[in-house]
């Protein structure tokens, strides 16, 4: 057994983690509009935000209609985004229509006293449930899921486009937080709407960019073919060999230099630790690696 395979846990493990916290972020994503946003007409964007006008409206849950629309949608994301895409969104999707209508139809959170909040602010609400509900959305897109509607587009978008999904939300929500007037919102309530964008499309990058951060990390040890091997073949990262000289010890020394994501730089430095607890390891951030096995330049 190698190096390596010492320190992973079970590919299974890995699915059924990455869909309960698909499924607990999606949760939060709705106890956060279910508490904090619905019940004061506070609109945040998306199909939820489009199921609550039609909520507002005719007094159909927000469950139902939010699951309609997103099926409709899901449908359009298939063809573009894959089978592994509609999967996860189905999973998403799902979720959130069963999860508004256990808050808001079975549980009934908004008339519960220790959620009333009455005495809460208009904007301590936008921001709490902006925030809940973007830090909700952004735990699902690091773990492969998405509750529907805006975020298929975000996907979409992103996938041909250097942009970040909370901007592409930023946009599309827009408009769905002018169909408020519909429901007879001022423009002082319409404020505290762009409020939740504001601060749910924030969370969202703040959750998102943080897990998509790459790192350069430079390895100087006496078993630099032994570490340059094992993490080409244990890592599956490239390794440059570069050539230096040690001042003090007038000799060659090889570097190794690698470029790696967040999840490979806790393996690699797993790795290097366990073939030489005497390597010297430097590692910095890097502002964008662009190339095979990272992002592409898309223009």
């Amino acid at each position: 057994m190698n190096t390596l395979n010492k320190l992973k846990a079970t590919p299974v493990w890995k699915v059924v983690m990455q869909y309960f916290f698909i499924v607990c972020g999606i949760v939060l994503y709705c106890f956060a509009w279910s508490v904090f946003l619905v019940p004061k007409h506070i609109i945040g964007g998306g199909v939820v935000g489009l199921s609550s006008v039609i909520y507002y409206l005719t007094e159909i849950p927000m469950g139902i209609s939010n699951f309609v629309i997103n099926a409709i949608l899901l449908a359009v994301g298939y063809k573009i985004l894959g089978g592994k895409f509609g999967i996860n969104t189905i999973v998403g999707m799902t979720t959130a229509s069963l999860a508004l209508i256990f808050f808001q139809q079975v549980l009934g959170v908004q008339d519960m006293e220790q959620f009333k909040f009455e005495n809460m602010e208009l904007i301590t609400r936008a921001i709490l449930g902006g925030a809940l509900s973007g830090l909700g959305i952004g735990l699902c897109f690091v773990n492969g899921g998405n509750s529907g509607g805006s975020d298929i587009i975000a996907l979409i978008v992103t996938k041909y486009r250097n942009v970040s999904p909370g901007s592409v939300i930023l946009v599309v929500d827009a408009l769905v937080i002018t169909s408020t007037l519909l429901i007879g919102n001022e423009i002082e309530e319409m404020v505290y709407c762009y409020v939740v964008l504001g601060v749910f499309t924030y969370s969202i990058d703040l959750v998102v960019e943080g897990q998509k951060q790459t790192y350069q990390i430079t390895i100087m040890s006496q078993l630099n073919e032994k570490i340059a091997d094992a993490i080409g073949n244990e890592v599956k990262r490239g390794v440059t060999l570069l050539n230096g000289w040690g001042w003090y010890s007038k000799k060659d020394q090889k570097v190794l230099l690698v470029i790696a994501q967040k999840n490979d730089k806790v393996a690699i430095m797993r790795l290097v630790k366990a073939i030489d607890p005497n390597a010297f390891i430097s590692v910095a951030k890097t502002q964008g690696v662009y190339g095979k096995n990272f992002d592409t330049i898309k223009m």
